[in-house]
Order: structure tokens, then sequence, then C-alpha cells
């Protein structure tokens, strides 16, 4: 009997901890369903902001700036697209909420004041490089792939001597002409804005990672080259192959890391400072890191 209650006993608050979470997903969902609705309500006025680059290339070009849908459904499944992915942006600080709600009442003061700013950051973070994607770099991509059918005629032509470097207004020849699809469009403009978004998380990593005490900047410092290496790699992935929007998320990627370090330096510096203060620092554990070879201090 006595086993019976101590079963019990150990069970109780796992059942109380699966009912919190399912009230939390039960919340969660409701508030992704409501903010769904929402952004299908205006779904075609973020369509067209989504499409202001590709249309600010084509009146750049003197071209009429539209977009077709070659399937009698594709644009109503694009609409849907957007409400699922603009719903759950639009849900996520009540998502968040939720997810914060479940997990604080583990954690220790300490520690809800460590990880509070860095939920408040990831989020801001994110949206700064989604902007800095739709204004600088989808621009840009979009002139080069909209251009490369202008530039590989009127180049075969020049290198032919048959004129200069400028395609003809008419010719007898066949001629192609962009039409561009409502769903390849949209796919490239979200692939930029969650490829920058992402990368625009590395400080927030890092500097967690930090604090777990996973990296040091000192090992970070070190590995600048690799980094450099996978960045570059990153940048022919993610971007279309021109140079111009490669090096800009190289420079970008790089930035934040050299941020991610600095920020990596403060989470020790203060954790040093902390130490100190408690009277557990040891003072020969500078030198000890000092000598330490690079492969020991990286881990």
């Amino acid at each position: 009997m006595s086993q019976s209650e101590e079963i019990e006993d150990t069970s109780a608050p796992l059942i109380e901890h699966l009912a919190e979470l399912r009230t939390r997903l039960i919340r969660s969902v409701i508030a992704f369903l409501i903010a769904m609705i929402a952004c299908f309500t205006v779904a075609e006025t973020i369509l067209q902001f989504l499409s202001e680059p590709i249309a600010n290339v084509l009146l750049a070009r003197g071209e009429d700036p539209r977009l077709i849908f070659t399937a009698p459904q594709e644009k109503f499944f694009v609409l849907i697209r957007i409400s699922l992915i603009g719903g759950f942006g639009l849900a996520f600080p009540v998502i968040a909420h939720q997810l914060w709600r479940f997990i604080a009442p583990g954690l220790y003061k300490s520690e809800k004041n460590a990880f509070l700013p860095f939920i408040i950051a990831s989020p801001c973070l994110f949206l700064l490089g989604a902007a800095f994607a739709h204004y600088v770099v989808t621009p840009l991509a979009m002139n080069f792939f909209i251009g490369f059918s202008d530039a590989i005629p009127a180049l075969a032509n020049l290198v032919a001597g048959q004129g200069n470097f400028e395609p003809g207004p008419q010719s007898e020849e066949l001629q192609t002409v962009f039409l561009g699809s409502v769903r390849e469009s949209l796919d490239l403009s979200l692939k930029f804005i969650f490829a920058f978004g992402l990368c625009f998380q590395l400080p927030v990593l890092l500097t967690l990672m930090g604090k777990a005490g996973l990296v040091s900047a000192q090992g970070l410092g070190e590995m600048r080259k690799y980094a450099v290496v996978g960045i570059l790699t990153l940048a022919a992935l993610v971007t279309p192959p021109d140079v111009i929007t490669q090096v800009i998320l190289f420079v970008v990627v790089y930035g934040l890391y050299e941020i991610s370090i600095q920020l990596v330096r403060r989470v020790e510096k203060r954790r040093e400072a902390d130490l100190r203060a408690q009277g557990l620092w040891d003072e020969d554990d500078d030198e000890d890191l000092a000598d330490e070879p690079a492969g020991d201090a990286r881990s």
C-alpha cells in the first residue's frame, strides 16, 4: 500500500505538468488560428508588400509590374501560405509567452533574468534580418535575375561584333520575356527573409552558448578563419549566384560574428566579476587559461 502511495505521489506532479502543457498548447493554437484568420483578411495586401521589390525592378526597367498564376488554385494557396506564415509571426508573442509561463516556474530567479533578454532580443533580431532582406537583398537579387535574360543575348552580340552591349528594342529572333509567377516569386522572397532572419540570430545563439560555458571569446577568435569559410559556404547556398548578394550576406554575418565575440567577452567578464565578489575566483585561472592549447581553450 505504501508503494502505491509513493507511485501516486511521484506521478501527480507529472500529470499536473502535462495538464498545464496541454493548456498552454491549446492557448497557443487558438492564438495561431485567430492570427491566421486575421492575416487571411489582409493576405492580398501582404502579398503586394512582399512583391514590392520585384515590382520596383520591373518599373525601373520600363516593364509592366505584374505577376501571373498558372493554375486556378495557385493564388488561393499562395494567400493561404501567407496567412500561415503571417499568423505564426503575429501569434509568436502569445506563443512565446505561453512557453515562458510553462518553463519559468522551473527556473531560478537568476536563470529567468538571464534568459528573458534573449527571448525579447531573438524576435527583434529576426525582424531586423527580415527587413534587411526585404529592402536590400531582395531588390538586388531580383534585379540580377531579371536583368540576366537581357545580359546574355547582349553579351553574345557584343562578342560577335554585332553591336553594343545593349539589347535591341525589336528583333525577329526569339526573345525571352519575364512573366513572374506569384508562387515562385513569393518563394524566393520568403527564402531571403528566413535566411537573413535566422542569420541574425547568431549573436543570441553564441551568447547563450557563452553563458553555458560551451564557447569562449578566445576560442571564437581563434576560429575566425573557419568561420569565414563557413559563412562563405552559407552565402553560396542561400543567396542567388551573384557576387554582390553573397558579399552582402558575408559582410553582415561576419559582422554579427564579431559582435558575438564581444558579447561573449562581456559575459565572461561579468562571470569573473561575480566570482571575484564571492571570493571564488582563483587568480591562477587566468594563467592556466593562457597556457592552455588552442583546442583546450575552445572546449
